[in-house]
């Protein structure tokens, strides 16, 4: 879902994102990661965006990832094979504020071989460098301020005032989904508004993936439990015969994996069939 965000606000706001992670504005086209594939990785967070002299490659991270150094002289050396006349700039930016020392690693090393790449770690980062840019505004609340509250409060209102309703719409959302990895969800709704929110192809987009998402995991649990279900029955099945042969309930039980009382149920339906 962050990941999400970030996408939309590097490709929409492309010279906005570049004259904060470069220091000047560029306007790039995307590059797509299937251009520099060679094989199927992981890409949920990568952006590459490119120029005639430059590639941009940012990674918007919200947890820790020990991959990411792999990970960046990977695409270093895919986009030389692609385009080794042109320059690229490699930036990580973590985007939630934690302890870890992984946000900190600025380098791939092994034995003769050193690759460094660019580390942003949003939480140390001046806020009003966000306040500047419509692109950025959603950035705001998580950058070096003691009071994101009163931060989130500041954007909405500078977001009240773009009169393109299409634009104001996609960056209340965007702001919104953004806050709330150091918000609690009542504040946040109670300063952006909901029904702007809910116009935005970014939200519409999100909402639309959580829905597919939650019918997925239903699928895949439903399948699950016919699975598991269907497994308990054949050990039933087991035990009842390991029963009739004359195994003791406590053997029964560890060949089965069932517990000792699940066998002596069976133990009991065992008898009564004797009986009759």
């Amino acid at each position: 879902m962050y990941d999400n965000i970030c996408k939309y606000l590097a490709s929409s706001f492309p010279e906005d994102i570049s004259s904060w992670l470069i220091g000047y504005p560029v306007k790039l086209t995307e590059l797509k990661p299937t251009e520099l594939s060679l094989e199927p990785i992981r890409a949920d967070s990568l952006i590459l965006q490119q120029n005639e002299e430059l590639i941009l490659h940012s990674e918007f991270q919200t947890n820790p990832d020990d991959e990411i150094p792999f990970r960046m002289i990977d695409y270093r050396l895919r986009g030389y094979r692609k385009y080794p006349q042109k320059q690229m700039r490699q930036i990580v930016v973590y985007l939630r504020k934690t302890n870890s020392e992984l946000v900190y690693q600025n380098s791939f090393n092994i034995l003769n071989t050193n690759h460094n790449f660019e580390v942003i770690r949003l939480w140390e980062q001046p806020t009003e460098i966000f306040l500047e840019n419509p692109g950025l505004l959603p950035f705001a609340v998580l950058s070096k301020t003691k009071n994101p509250q009163t931060i989130l409060t500041h954007v909405g209102g500078l977001i009240d005032k773009i009169e393109d309703r299409r634009l104001q719409s996609n960056l209340s959302a965007s702001t919104a989904i953004l806050a709330g990895l150091v918000l609690n969800q009542n504040f946040i709704s109670n300063i952006l508004r909901s029904d702007i929110m809910r116009e935005s192809v970014v939200y519409q987009s999100i909402f639309h993936e959580g829905e597919l998402k939650g019918k997925l995991k239903g699928e895949l649990e439903g399948k699950q439990k016919g699975f598991l279900l269907g497994e308990k029955e054949k050990s039933k099945q087991i035990a009842l015969n390991s029963l009739k042969k004359g195994f003791s309930v406590e053997t029964v039980a560890e060949i089965t994996n069932l517990t000792v009382a699940e066998v002596e149920d069976l133990e009991i339906i065992f008898d009564a069939q004797n009986n009759n």
